[in-house]
């Protein structure tokens, strides 16, 4: 019913209002999560998996919709300028769309104080910042200690964040090649993270929620950015392949125009990694 009431088309007309479509279904996945399965024994320990499901299922048909008009667009353009200049708009919508899942996890996560609703978000946390002390940090963090943990170095830690990121932007691009939007996982999984690090840094308190998604922002949204680009790639080579086949003139257009925004992709993580190692810290002491 909901795809009926907010159809996808109504975001080309103005990829701002995809925040709002973000708010809406990241604020219904929590709620109903929190709702149904926060007295279940066995399903509440799965509850960070279920938001996310559900998110994704809210989001679908925009996501869908996005990536099959951008693999038409991309047959025409070529060159790093045309190739960014045709996709924007689409890379703005998913930005949108993000920012509301982030700003609704964190303020539903905080508000519903539910230890599980992230729980899988949090472990993935504590294994970024914290690899050697995993066990302790997840600890802390679910007991409400909120002690510093870590001690490795600026380089060290720069390293980790940069082949973690890696690593989900090569998922990403096999996600979306593999399943078209597939990439939605990716993508929602990486905005629930961030609410959960917002959480922690606010000690769950809703009048820090402001500086909490700024802290993470500064390198959040060129980071996500970049899962955007890789994601938009691998849906249209896989859409490209199955309207084209490999041998089509246009097919190595796109595979060409995909391997710019790959590029692109790649060039924004460095400099993610490198703000929230080096920029981020000193901003947020």
């Amino acid at each position: 019913m909901l795809e009926s009431l907010i159809n996808p088309k109504r975001g080309e007309k103005g990829p701002w209002k995809m925040f709002f479509i973000g708010l809406i279904y990241a604020s219904l996945s929590l709620l109903l999560v929190h709702w149904f399965f926060s007295n279940d024994p066995n399903l509440s320990k799965a509850s960070g998996m279920l938001v996310v499901l559900f998110c994704i299922m809210f989001s679908f048909p925009f996501m869908y919709f996005i990536i099959k008009k951008e693999e038409r667009d991309d047959e025409e353009v070529e060159g790093v300028f045309r190739v960014w200049q045709a996709h924007k708009d689409a890379i703005y919508a998913f930005m949108w769309l993000f920012l509301g899942f982030v700003i609704a996890f964190s303020f539903w996560n905080i508000i519903l104080q539910d230890s599980n609703l992230l729980n899988f978000q949090v472990q993935t946390y504590c294994q970024i910042n914290s690899p050697g002390d995993v066990n302790s940090c997840i600890l802390k963090y679910s007991s409400g200690d909120f002690g510093v943990t870590g001690a490795s170095t600026n380089g060290l830690r720069f390293l980790s964040i940069l082949e973690n990121n890696v690593y989900v932007m090569i998922f990403t691009i096999l996600f979306s090649l593999i399943f078209g939007a597939g990439a939605l996982f990716i993508l929602v999984w990486n905005a629930s993270v961030i609410a959960a690090a917002i959480g922690i840094f606010t000690k769950y308190r809703v009048s820090e929620i402001p500086l909490g998604i700024a802290r993470y922002i500064i390198h959040g949204f060129p980071e996500i950015t970049a899962y955007f680009i890789t994601a938009l790639a691998g849906g249209i080579l896989g859409i490209g392949l199955i309207r084209h086949g490999i041998k089509d003139e246009k097919f190595l257009k796109i595979v060409e125009n995909v391997i710019i925004l790959i590029f692109l992709a790649l060039i924004i993580l460095i400099v993610a990694a490198l703000l929230e190692v080096y920029i981020t810290p000193i901003i947020f002491r």
